[in-house]
């Protein structure tokens, strides 16, 4: 498992670099913005763990220029900047997830690991390679959804809370929005019922380059391919 830790704190990243070496990370370390994307390249990592408040260059315009030139590795952003806006701003950007300092090691090593193996699930046997990019569709009237000319098999409240992401792609879509439009009127019905929901789909989207991502305090967004 490669890592790629971009971060300036000296004490911090010795720190983390020590703890996630004996959790068995391959790890590359990065404490300037001008040299990330070089070292990004060269390293070809499984995973980059990204701060935002870097010397030389932002983390934020490491992150977009990465995506603009078809870097695909999971991303992680752990930093100080902990707002709402920060967070969008950031998975907009193109980040994975988003973990604000200070933090749990074992949440971080948590989420590191569901971004490594999220490349396997979305290239399925071709784990080796870019998954390829197909365009989404959905059609008005009988709401089924369509990848690459192709009807997904999703049930009527996973087509609708996908239709419901697809419409706004990139952007946060609050839990409770997605509720009533997934159990319109179901008062019966608990609201942890919509994890499930997204859980299931999630799955389905596994090998379309689609990834669905929960943000905690905000609800669901749904990143497509370029």
């Amino acid at each position: 498992m490669k890592l790629l830790m971009v971060e300036d704190d000296e004490a911090l990243s010795t720190a983390l670099a020590r703890s996630l070496t004996r959790l068995g990370w391959d790890l590359a370390l990065c404490r300037d913005g001008r040299a990330a994307l070089g070292m990004w390249r060269a390293s070809q990592p499984d995973v980059v763990l990204l701060d935002l408040s870097l010397p030389g260059r932002d983390g934020l315009q490491i992150l977009t220029q990465a995506r603009d030139e078809g870097l695909l590795t999971p991303v992680l952003i752990l930093t100080a900047r902990g707002t709402v806006g920060d967070r969008v701003q950031g998975l907009n950007a193109g980040a994975d997830d988003y973990l604000p300092k200070p933090f749990d090691l074992d949440e971080l090593e948590a989420r590191l690991r569901a971004l490594y193996r999220r490349p396997t699930e979305l290239q399925g046997k071709n784990a080796s390679g870019p998954y390829k990019t197909r365009a989404f569709s959905y059609d008005k009237e009988s709401g089924a959804v369509f990848f690459a000319g192709d009807v997904l098999e999703l049930t009527p409240r996973e087509a609708t809370f996908l239709r419901a992401l697809l419409a706004k792609p990139g952007q946060a879509i609050a839990k409770e929005r997605l509720f009533d439009l997934v159990f319109p009127g179901q008062a019966d019905v608990q609201f942890e019922a919509i994890e499930v929901v997204a859980y299931r789909l999630r799955k389905k989207l596994a090998g379309t380059g689609a990834v669905l991502t929960t943000l905690r305090g905000l609800g669901y967004l749904l990143k497509l391919p370029a």
